[in-house]
């Protein structure tokens, strides 16, 4: 099992979700990662280092974008979650 550290604008994203459901989405998403981290999609390119990992709620996507640590440690630091729409755009500059 994995630590998971979020980073200010994850944590900030999940503080705000007020739909119960949603929120469950996440939860067990975030519980598989952890089991898990790998079980995500690595990208490529730009985003190299960063895996992405989808969730489907109430016929829209999510996506929780992650960085995976094992130097010494186990860990899953959460950077950005948020609806599919743009999603990448605002990966790309929050990681600048």
């Amino acid at each position: 099992m994995y630590d998971l550290r979020f980073s200010p604008a994850a944590e900030r994203y999940f503080k705000k979700l007020k739909e119960k459901g949603l929120r469950d989405a996440y939860r067990a998403a975030l519980t598989r990662i952890s089991e898990n981290p790998y079980i995500g999609q690595a990208k490529l390119g730009d985003l190299a280092g960063i895996y992405g990992y989808d969730v489907h709620y109430g016929g829209v996507n999510y996506e929780i974008a992650y960085r995976v640590y094992e130097e010494g440690f186990r860990l899953v630091v959460v950077v950005l979650a948020g609806s599919r729409q743009n999603f990448y755009e605002q990966l790309k500059r929050y990681l600048r």
